[in-house]
């Protein structure tokens, strides 16, 4: 009786050890990703604007994604870390207007934040808690502010083609690292500036150069839409 109630505790120990591993499960470097609301309403599943109405004619903030140097990623790490609004309570103003839902229909952002929260961030808990992690993308994007540093270059959301190298050049001067860009295509086969990518270090608090980029088909020339 001894030996089988040792060898179920030993058996719970190595559970128990395997859930904190899962739990504290590494990564390399985050992704932080923000998106071009124009590019996201200009496709054919079209964009719902929130409860909150219209969003600024800004970059968005789309998450802050655990990855892996080989272009891989962990993904909803820990499903009892649910998504806890009260935790982020004071923050839900700056979440509304830098971290705006445009999915449909109409709705609060929640879902949006509750899916970001508990595909991607419950894989980054081993550095922050889930308050620390919004409260993270939200620095960042006053950190890297994507459209003054477009602006600055003249490059504006008005419908015209720039040349994707241009608008690299134009983040890595306003930012001081390189991105990447993501493109989507608009009903009329256009290629249009989507997404832009900026790597971060594991605190998810200093950027770094991208150990690697995302897939994305873009041509040498796209179009940076209205909003």
């Amino acid at each position: 009786m001894v030996k089988s109630s040792s060898s179920i505790l030993f058996k719970l120990l190595i559970i128990q050890y395997l859930s904190v591993l899962c739990l504290s499960q590494d990564f390399d470097f985050f992704y932080f990703v923000q998106q071009w609301p124009g590019s996201y309403c200009d496709t054919k599943r079209g964009c719902c604007y929130p409860k909150t109405g219209k969003p600024a004619a800004d970059f968005g903030i789309h998450g802050l994604w655990p990855n892996y140097k080989d272009g891989s990623y962990p993904s909803n790490c820990d499903p009892d870390s649910v998504f806890d609004k009260s935790q982020i309570s004071e923050l839900l103003s700056s979440l509304q207007k830098s971290w705006p839902t445009l999915s449909c229909p109409s709705n609060d952002g929640i879902s949006f934040w509750t899916h970001e929260w508990e595909k991607h961030g419950t894989c980054s808990e081993s550095e922050l808690d889930q308050r620390e992690y919004f409260e993270a993308a939200l620095k960042l994007k006053e950190k890297a502010n994507i459209i003054q540093a477009l602006t600055n270059a003249g490059i504006k959301p008005n419908d015209e083609f720039y040349h994707i190298e241009d608008i690299k050049n134009a983040i890595k001067e306003g930012v001081g690292f390189t991105p990447g860009i993501e493109c989507n295509v608009d009903s009329l086969h256009n290629h249009q500036l989507y997404q832009v990518y900026l790597c971060l270090d594991t605190s998810g608090s200093e950027f770094i150069e991208c150990p690697v980029f995302p897939r994305s088909k873009c041509g040498s020339r796209i179009q940076f839409p209205k909003f």
